[in-house]
């Protein structure tokens, strides 16, 4: 185990300023790489101590605008539209890089490690997936997954998209029964 120093707060880890023992891979691989933390020694112990107050004011500067995004943002849907099967089972999924890039065309600019979602999404419908403006600060947003605009819209709406499918099936089916009729009729004569 190492030990580190976060230098912000860490989702499932620790606030900002605490010392934490974590695996060495994702020390290396993932919190020091990205800022999120440094090495546990007297020389950068001293140096947090004498930075502390002003990184916990970036902090709040920090938080603060993502909290004014998300105001602004507040109820943000993205629509994707995608190719599925009958069922609405997806021919592929939907990623966080596709959400990144629908939030980023509806004017929120985000990258896709700010995306958290358990799961990729594997069928339409809506989902809801949360965007972390900030570690401290995350909005949900409403990702429509659609085969087509006109699906999307419906299902917006509220509406059930299946039973249309349903219908039409049973109205063709029902043809197809009246031809097969019409024809055995004609090859009883």
């Amino acid at each position: 185990m190492i030990e580190l120093i976060l230098m912000q707060r860490v989702d499932k880890l620790g606030q900002m300023g605490e010392l934490v023992k974590v695996r060495p891979g994702y020390a290396r691989n993932f919190l020091l790489p990205s800022g999120k933390a440094i090495r546990a020694n007297k020389d950068n112990l001293a140096r947090f101590e004498r930075e502390r107050a002003q990184l916990e004011a970036q902090n709040i500067k920090r938080r603060d605008e993502a909290e004014r995004v998300a105001e602004r943002v507040h109820g943000l849907s993205v629509t994707i539209i995608r190719q599925a099967g009958e069922s609405g089972a997806l021919y592929g999924s939907v990623s966080t890089r596709d959400i990144a890039e629908a939030c980023t065309a509806a004017g929120l600019t985000t990258g896709r490690d700010q995306v958290l979602m358990g799961a990729a999404i594997k069928s339409v419908g809506i989902a809801t997936v949360q965007v972390a403006l900030h570690p401290e600060v995350s909005i949900p947003v409403a990702v429509n997954v659609a085969r087509s605009v006109e699906e999307a819209e419906k299902q917006a709406r509220g509406e059930r998209v299946e039973a249309e499918d349903e219908a039409e099936a049973a109205s063709l089916e029902a043809e197809l029964a009246a031809e097969l009729a019409a024809g055995q009729a004609d090859a009883d004569r």
